[in-house]
């Protein structure tokens, strides 16, 4: 027997991304492809650069989204600001900074690590120590929206702290742009990573990064070559800009159409609208879970509106719980990671996902599931 074409069933994504696809989006990637250096391609490459500027909040002459999800863009960062021997301060909160850190093992530095309690945010006052203890550190990494605990870092004060000790910075807004403000040139961020899945409402497989002329003049001046081919910002440079595109692998040409189109919506509703949304949404949600007895890991002040960590009460089964909100009432939220594996719900209220229809039919499925343990 012959298999049948694939037909995916139609999720309510209220987990930790992907959030649900615009249908726009949706509709733009059906459109025909053509080649990766076709006259209208190259014109659609340039829209999406200035688009991300503009979500981004920079001016940064190298902005563009690599060909891989935010991992891809977590390791296009490390990869090039980082050389064998460097010695690196990486802020680690949960799954996300840890990961940031075995990069940086992987490509030869030597992590210091700054450390907080999972679900708690980074102590700038913990990294100015840390700064003030290795005058060799020069270089900075931290995770603005910790995708595994739903804690949200002041980057805003961290990159401050690391430019007082003449650092360039890294910074993880994988979950954290289009939801929450992220604004690189105000904030004197270096080097800016980000995911098209999460609050953008577009499918996986793009990451949003921006580097500024520090980052660029650093990575020119680097005394080996960055490891990674593919991640070269330099090679890349020649394909993403100037007048003349030089080749260096075939884009994912359906998926920038479904971006160019997801960042056209963000202009549309307007930037500002979409981060007031998205507070009000959690405020909502966050208050029916307090009438159904439930709590919070993260504090109200730390805590992102676009994914709500709860913790999974006593004597109930998390497992089950995630699997009838699947079975019943088609909706997938997240399981905890690492240290929160088995303790923690991780919902998400990101993009098109974010609206009043999904929060209180969440609410109304975990009240029903828990019931029945």
């Amino acid at each position: 027997m012959n298999p049948d074409s694939f037909r995916p069933p139609n999720r309510i994504l209220m987990g930790p991304g992907p959030s649900n696809v615009h249908p726009r989006v949706l509709q733009a990637m059906a459109g025909p492809t053509i080649g990766h250096l076709d006259p209208a391609f190259i014109g659609l490459m340039d829209e999406i650069k200035s688009l991300l500027r503009q979500i981004f909040f920079t001016k940064n002459e190298v902005t563009f989204p690599v060909s891989g999800p935010g991992s891809a863009g977590m390791e296009m960062a490390v990869a090039n600001m980082v050389e064998p021997g460097m010695k690196v301060a990486v802020c680690v909160n949960g799954a996300f900074g840890g990961r940031i850190r075995e990069m940086v093992e992987r490509h030869g530095g030597t992590p210091i690590v700054v450390e907080a309690q999972w679900g708690k945010p980074i102590d700038p006052d913990a990294l100015d120590r840390t700064l003030s203890a290795n005058r060799d550190i020069k270089l900075v990494a931290f995770v603005h929206a910790e995708t595994s605990t739903g804690a949200r870092s002041d980057i805003e004060q961290l990159s401050g702290v690391a430019h007082k000790y003449d650092c360039l910075t890294i910074a993880d807004t994988v979950t954290s742009l289009g939801g929450i403000p992220v604004k690189v040139d105000d904030w004197n961020m270096d080097v800016v990573y980000s995911g098209t899945q999460k609050c953008l409402s577009c499918p996986p497989g793009l990451s949003p990064i921006t580097l500024n002329e520090r980052a660029v003049d650093f990575i020119k001046g680097r005394r080996t070559k960055v490891q990674s081919w593919f991640l070269d910002i330099g090679l890349l440079v020649s394909y993403w800009g100037g007048a003349k595109r030089t080749y260096h692998h075939t884009a994912p040409i359906n998926a920038l159409y479904g971006l160019h189109e997801a960042l056209l919506l963000v202009q549309e509703g307007g930037l500002e609208n979409a981060w007031a949304r998205h507070k009000k949404n959690a405020e909502t949600f966050r208050a029916g879970l307090a009438k159904l007895g439930l709590k919070t890991l993260v504090s109200e002040d730390a805590s992102l509106p676009e994914l709500v960590t709860v913790v999974v009460p006593d004597g109930v089964d998390e497992a089950a719980v995630r699997n009838r909100l699947l079975e019943k009432y088609n909706i997938e939220i997240g399981a905890g990671l690492g240290q929160l594996a088995g303790k923690i719900w991780r919902i998400g209220l990101m993009g098109y996902t974010s609206n009043e229809k999904n929060i209180k039919l969440c609410l109304t499925a975990l009240e029903e599931s828990m019931r029945k343990d």
